[in-house]
């Protein structure tokens, strides 16, 4: 049995995880600072969470591809992100982002604002606030964040095959490779790779299951 798919989703998923981590925290702390067109600016960021996986890939084929201002600029150094292991990751980044940026968001507003009015007043700047204060009391929400980022991220399937083709050893991840395997008619490794999927996503289940239990204790310790 060739286990690239396993170590291939991993690693996209990883990666992916590991950057909406930072982007997800970025973008929602930004949002909630926002006075004006913070519904239009919200809408944008949680859109790939609604719009089909295969319309994702469209509209990353057209922003990525070889006609694009992008994907020409970046011929000219004979670097192509269509068919690439890095477009697996690209893929995994998109579909993964708004479960990050909604789980932050939806932490950071449940914080008591005036924690961070006394922490302006006591003179600390914006990025310290936001690492030093508002991350540390949202730390439970976060860690449920990444592992719902990270397992809708290695789970992808339609976005990746639009941009990144299901090349075996290069950008054929687990769910491309039980696609492969039930349209070549080999239901058994179908099956050993559906049971690892299931496996992980178990296993990434019960460790949101306990973030969501600490983070409820510690709502009902601060007399919420």
């Amino acid at each position: 049995m060739d286990y690239s798919p396993l170590l291939i989703s991993l690693k996209a998923a990883s990666l992916a995880t590991l950057i909406t981590f930072f982007l997800g925290i970025y973008c929602a702390y930004f949002t909630m600072k926002l006075k004006k067109l913070k519904g239009l600016l919200d809408s944008i960021f949680t859109l790939p969470l609604v719009l089909p996986p295969t319309i994702i890939g469209f509209f990353l084929l057209v922003i990525l591809g070889r006609n694009s201002f992008i994907g020409a600029f970046l011929l000219k150094y004979d670097i192509s992100l269509v068919f690439s292991s890095a477009a697996t990751i690209i893929a995994s980044i998109v579909v993964a982002f708004p479960l990050m940026y909604r789980t932050a968001r939806g932490a950071f507003e449940q914080l008591d604002e005036n924690i961070i009015y006394v922490a302006r007043t006591l003179g600390l700047k914006e990025h310290k606030i936001l690492w030093k204060i508002i991350i540390p009391n949202c730390i439970s929400g976060l860690l449920a964040g990444t592992i719902l980022a990270f397992a809708r991220a290695l789970g992808e399937f339609g976005a990746t095959i639009m941009i990144a083709g299901n090349i075996p050893g290069k950008t054929q991840t687990m769910a491309l490779a039980v696609y492969s395997a039930v349209q070549s008619g080999n239901r058994e490794l179908a099956y050993k790779w559906v049971f690892i999927m299931v496996l992980i996503s178990f296993a990434s289940i019960l460790l949101l299951n306990k973030f969501q239990n600490i983070r409820f204790s510690s709502l009902k310790k601060g007399g919420i």
